[in-house]
């Protein structure tokens, strides 16, 4: 097997392609996606993340935490809270807005409108990174963990960039951008995913016996997206099934890629 880092690397590589690649819409689109197919997207991911929470990263934690003599319920239940955690102090700390929103989040600063709405994005990129990256580097430690499960994992996590790419693109023209550069902004918004899964793949080398707790504080720090950003934002203003429904054939979806290839 490959070196995981270099896995690790390949594996986010090809989900920040993803998000360059729905960031090209903005030259084949004339204008943003419906209401109910935006909200659609957001279930989508949604449901992917959640499903990739449990099979590609809590499973494995308790798998991995058994296999090394551990206690199987400690590691798993405190990473994933201080992944939260961390999304939680990241998501106050880093000024963001997100698409529709009014006013920013995060510190008060003097950044331009366009720059915060990639931030917001980008925020929901560190954890699927390091959830990619880890997963590459818990199959190169053998056990439960497989090389087929960390690229389940990756192609599920693309597969919902491209709406992704797309949602940043698109609103970025709407605000005045040229389509230049709302796709070089919306496909940039990606590169902290390569970055997180190195970094996370790198620290899971050098502290082995901490990878029950990495995977599943990058699970955690998903699920915080999840229900602080994607399911508030589906249903936000006139009530629609579209995100529900997005968000059950997301995690139908991801849970067929996981234990089929896993």
């Amino acid at each position: 097997m490959e070196h995981p880092v270099l896995l690790a690397f390949l594996g986010t590589g090809f989900t920040f392609l993803a998000t360059v690649a729905g960031a090209a819409m903005v030259f084949f689109v004339k204008k943003e996606a419906s209401v109910h197919a935006h909200k659609a997207f957001l279930g989508f991911a949604a449901g992917v993340m959640i499903a990739a929470s449990v099979w590609s990263l809590l499973i494995p934690a308790i798998d991995m935490a058994r296999e090394q003599g551990k206690n199987e319920w400690l590691p798993a239940v405190t990473g994933f809270l201080v992944g939260g955690v961390f999304l939680y102090l990241l998501d106050r700390l880093l000024p963001h807005l997100h698409v529709g929103a009014k006013k920013p989040e995060g510190v008060k600063s003097s950044l331009k409108r366009t720059t915060m709405l990639v931030l917001a994005v980008t925020l929901h990129n560190i954890p699927e990174g390091l959830a990619v990256g880890l997963s590459f580097a818990a199959a190169a430690e053998g056990g439960h963990a497989t090389l087929a499960g960390a690229m389940a994992l990756s192609l599920g996590m693309a597969l919902q960039n491209v709406p992704e790419g797309a949602a940043i693109s698109l609103p970025l023209q709407k605000e005045g951008v040229s389509k230049g550069k709302a796709f070089l902004y919306g496909g940039l918004s990606g590169v902290v995913e390569p970055v997180a899964g190195v970094l996370g793949a790198l620290l899971a080398i050098l502290i082995a016996p901490i990878m029950p707790f990495t995977l599943s504080f990058a699970a955690g720090a998903m699920i915080y997206v999840v229900v602080e950003e994607l399911v508030p934002e589906m249903h936000a203003g006139e009530h629609s099934h579209a995100g529900t429904m997005g968000a059950m054939l997301g995690f139908a979806v991801m849970m067929v890629l996981d234990i089929a290839l896993g």
